[in-house]
């Protein structure tokens, strides 16, 4: 069984980050914290997000499973403020149980069957590099306006965000002493989807620090915290493997 309760603040970031990449998901409730992994229908995007006890309101929790839709959790924390209290209750059999103030929502659980969690990859990625969430989010979006691909390129000394369109190109460039850390034996680029990214810029645009760990047409690891470092999140990315030099 489960008895929750959070901040819609916290429920919102937790099922805007999920539904980046999949429109329904596993709930994995312990007695130390909230774990959800999910990856997109077409295997680019994967997502692992880590919640403890410590981050709600009320955390009294039996192990528990619970397969939810992130459309009927949406709909009911877009009607609270950020300081609300919403509540969520299962006991194994019936429905899942939830409420905001006067509001009451009872909603089926998906079968867990037809969810399986994916494996996340051992990746070992050699280079990193760490930012502000508003720069970054900010130099996604800039490139989202010339084209979807964007490519990452970094040296030793610069981190490079670069989009070619067929008559404009966006490129924005992090010198190292503007980086909060960047890690880099030889240069590296690889290109992505910003049909994946900018969406989740929108999730850490208010982050204080954000990771990014590829290499030369390797997949793309993201990493970032939220609730003071009780919530985390790894955000996996498929590269395009497509280049076009610059």
């Amino acid at each position: 069984m489960l008895n929750v309760k959070a901040r819609q603040e916290l429920l919102s970031r937790i099922v805007d980050t999920i539904s980046i990449v999949v429109e329904e998901a596993r709930f994995d409730f312990s007695e130390d914290g909230l774990s959800v992994r999910v990856v997109d229908p077409s295997h680019v995007a994967m997502v692992k997000l880590d919640v403890d006890a410590v981050a709600f309101e009320t955390w009294e929790v039996e192990q528990a499973n619970v397969g939810l839709e992130m459309k009927k959790l949406k709909e009911l924390i877009s009607l609270g403020s950020a300081d609300e209290i919403i509540s969520m209750t299962y006991d194994g059999k019936g429905d899942v149980l939830m409420n905001l103030g006067k509001i009451d929502r009872s909603s089926r659980p998906l079968d867990n069957n037809t969810l399986n969690p994916p494996n996340l990859p051992n990746l070992d990625l050699p280079c990193t590099v760490t930012l502000g969430g508003a720069e970054l989010s900010q130099a996604f979006r800039a490139a989202r306006q010339v084209g979807d691909l964007v490519t990452l390129s970094i040296d030793p000394e610069q981190f490079t965000i670069h989009v070619s369109g067929p008559n404009d190109a966006v490129t924005v460039a992090f010198g190292q002493d503007e980086l909060q850390a960047i890690t880099c034996a030889a240069p590296a680029k690889s290109q992505y989807s910003l049909t994946y990214l900018v969406p989740l810029g929108k999730i850490f645009g208010g982050i204080d620090s954000v990771t990014i760990a590829f290499g030369e047409n390797f997949p793309l690891a993201m990493d970032f915290t939220f609730s003071d470092g009780s919530g985390s999140v790894k955000y996996f990315l498929a590269p395009r493997v497509e280049q076009e030099g610059y």
